[in-house]
C-alpha cells in the first residue's frame, strides 16, 4: 500500500494499482479533448507528452520526475493558448498527469485529482459550443460512462467532492455525484 492516513480522519488505503486506475481514466478524459488544444497549438506537444506520461504510469510505469515535469509543462502550455476553450484542454492534460499525485489524505480536495481531467474536459466542451452547458453535460456522461468500477472505488473512499472552483468546481461536484451513484453488476 502506497500510504494510509489515521486519526481524527477516517483511513484511506491507495495501492499503486489504484492510482493506476485513476491516470487511466484521467488519461482517457483529457484525450478526449486534447485536439481542442492542438488545433489552438498545433506546435506544442506539452499536453499530448503530459497525457502520455499519464498512460505510461497506468500502463505499469514510474511515478517520478518525468510525470511531475509533464504535469507542469501542460500547465505552462495552457497559460500560452489562444483560447479559452484551448486552455482548459491543456488543463484537462495537466490533470491527467497529475491524477498519479492522488494523497492518502481523506480530505475533499483530492477528489480533483480523480476528476480534475474529466471537469476540464467538460468544460473545455462546454467552451467550444459557445459556452452551451449542454455540451459540458453531454461530456460529463461520456465520463461517467467511462468510469470502472476501480475508478468508482476509489472515488467513494473519499468525501464529496469540496464546493467552490467556478464552473470547473460545479462540473466536478456534477461528475462526482454521477459516479458516486454508479451501481456495477458482478
Amino acid at each position: 500500500m502506497l500510504g494510509t492516513v489515521t486519526g481524527d480522519a477516517s483511513e484511506i488505503v491507495l495501492s499503486k494499482q489504484d492510482l493506476r486506475e485513476v491516470a487511466a481514466f484521467a488519461a482517457a478524459c483529457a484525450e478526449a479533448v486534447l485536439g481542442v488544444f492542438e488545433a489552438d497549438q498545433p506546435d506544442d506537444a506539452r499536453p499530448r507528452d503530459a497525457i502520455g506520461a499519464a498512460w505510461e504510469f497506468a500502463r505499469g510505469g514510474e511515478r517520478g520526475k518525468s510525470l511531475r515535469d509533464a504535469a507542469w509543462a501542460a500547465l505552462k502550455a495552457a497559460k500560452g493558448a489562444e483560447t479559452a476553450a484551448a486552455r482548459e484542454a491543456a488543463w484537462a492534460a495537466m490533470s491527467a498527469a497529475g491524477a498519479a499525485y492522488l494523497h492518502p489524505l481523506a480530505k475533499a480536495t483530492q477528489v480533483k485529482h480523480i476528476l480534475g481531467a474529466g471537469a476540464h474536459a467538460a468544460r473545455t466542451a462546454e467552451l467550444v459550443a459557445g459556452d452551451d452547458r449542454s455540451a459540458g453535460a453531454a461530456r460529463l456522461e461520456q465520463t461517467v460512462r467511462r468510469a470502472t468500477p476501480a475508478v468508482v472505488d476509489v472515488l467513494t473512499r473519499f468525501p464529496a467532492a469540496p464546493g467552490g472552483g467556478g464552473r470547473v468546481g460545479e462540473l466536478i461536484r456534477v461528475l462526482d455525484t454521477g459516479l458516486r451513484s454508479l451501481t456495477f453488476d458482478g
